[in-house]
């Protein structure tokens, strides 16, 4: 069951669901407005969110951002009354879906042709049933690399910071919380045939990531971690980038330095991770 999460006094977000791929949504409370971060996979995932903020007596947002282009991050945009930001590179990407038919047909069909992946074909047709009257709003203001929006007393960064998962993902950073909301911009890039991480995105987007003061950073299919829990990830993710370029993209050489390196057995995440560096390794 989705509930609604305190994270700051100016900050609050509802937790995900795996079985339907309803990603966190976040809401920035300022003095004079406040913002929505991402819109929902659904106008019921949307219209949920905001019925919450009702029953918590928060704010109801007057602007929206989106974080990347990805279905379960925009669906809910035809429900929402406010302004939406996004950046260009997203709104590109949205524009290409307008046409698209979502009956199961066109789905497998888009599946078959590499379009679209069963993953989230299959998580469409569990979010909405058979009754799939999907419409892709467009968003109205759009940005190209940074954004800041004055909410009163509180301000919010949106910075385009691309990697692999979808080359179009900002971040959003609320400054006085030093909370930042990644998005799926840290996942790997699921559209290939193969999951798969690239060392030099991989390594371009952290190295943006740390230019933010954050405290906290928010997943959006996982949950807020802390500065320390991020780190750890953060490193992971470097030492098994530099690993996959030292030893030529050699799966077993990558598993036994980096053994060495951690002084024990690999666990499940190390050895997805190193999987999806060797599946990237040498793709432009």
């Amino acid at each position: 069951m989705q509930m609604l999460k305190k994270l700051s006094n100016r900050c609050w977000y509802q937790t995900p669901v795996s079985e339907t791929d309803r990603p966190i949504l976040g809401v920035v409370i300022g003095d004079n407005r406040s913002l929505m971060i991402d819109a929902g996979n659904s106008e019921a995932h949307a219209s949920y969110f905001l019925d919450e903020l009702k029953e918590n007596g928060i704010l109801i947002p007057s602007i929206v951002v989106l974080t990347h282009w990805h279905w379960d991050h925009i669906f809910g945009l035809s429900a929402l009354n406010m302004l939406s930001v996004a950046s260009i590179q997203t709104k590109a990407e949205m524009e290409k879906l307008v046409s698209y038919e979502w009956t199961d047909a066109a789905l497998e069909e888009r599946v078959e042709s590499g379009v679209e992946i069963e993953f989230c074909a299959n998580a469409i047709k569990e979010e909405f049933g058979s009754n799939r009257n999907i419409s892709i709003s467009l968003p109205d203001l759009t940005f190209e690399q940074r954004l800041e929006l004055d909410l009163g007393g509180v301000s919010c960064l949106l910075q385009h910071v691309g990697g692999d998962h979808s080359p179009d993902s900002i971040v959003v950073y609320i400054k006085e919380e030093k909370i930042l909301f990644l998005g799926d911009s840290i996942y790997a890039d699921i559209y290939s045939n193969k999951r798969n991480y690239t060392t030099k995105h991989t390594i371009q987007l952290l190295d943006l990531i740390d230019q933010f003061d954050a405290e906290i950073y928010v997943l959006s299919h996982w949950k807020p971690i802390s500065k320390d829990e991020y780190q750890q990830e953060a490193i992971l993710l470097r030492t098994v980038a530099a690993l996959t370029e030292q030893l030529d993209g050699s799966i077993e050489d990558i598993k036994e330095a980096y053994q060495l390196h951690i002084n024990r057995d690999l666990n499940e995440e190390e050895l997805e991770t190193i999987e999806y560096f060797v599946n990237g390794f040498g793709k432009k």
